[in-house]
């Protein structure tokens, strides 16, 4: 897909654009970096193996990324990761929280109490 061309309508907006692809690794390589994401992550470098298990697409650094994250509270974080990793399991229970708190919202703002 060209992304430059798909965006150009938003260039006089002055926007940062965000885009998913992954800088071309090959297999040693990605390798050598999830080793080293893997040692940052048990040194307690959360963020640094983060970084790396983004670069390389590691799904079980990312999943652990997550629980690291849900345990400390970060949901939507932790979110993000697991969806990244895809791990639809660990993701599903946040995704039916977040979905029943803006149902809550909705209804709160409405003026409708749905336990009532």
């Amino acid at each position: 897909m060209d992304y430059k061309k798909s965006f150009e309508k938003f260039e006089d907006q002055n926007v940062f654009i965000k885009t998913t692809e992954r800088p071309a690794i090959d297999g040693p390589q990605k390798a050598a970096l999830n080793r080293k994401g893997n040692i940052l992550y048990n040194s307690g470098d959360i963020e640094g193996a983060r970084r790396i298990f983004l670069t390389t697409g590691y799904s079980d650094g990312l999943a652990r990324i997550g629980d690291y994250y849900k345990s400390a509270g970060r949901n939507l974080d932790a979110l993000r990761m697991y969806w990244i990793a895809p791990d639809h399991v660990k993701s599903e229970p946040i995704i039916m929280q977040l979905s029943a708190l803006l149902k809550d919202l909705i209804h709160e703002e409405e003026g409708d109490h749905p336990d009532e």
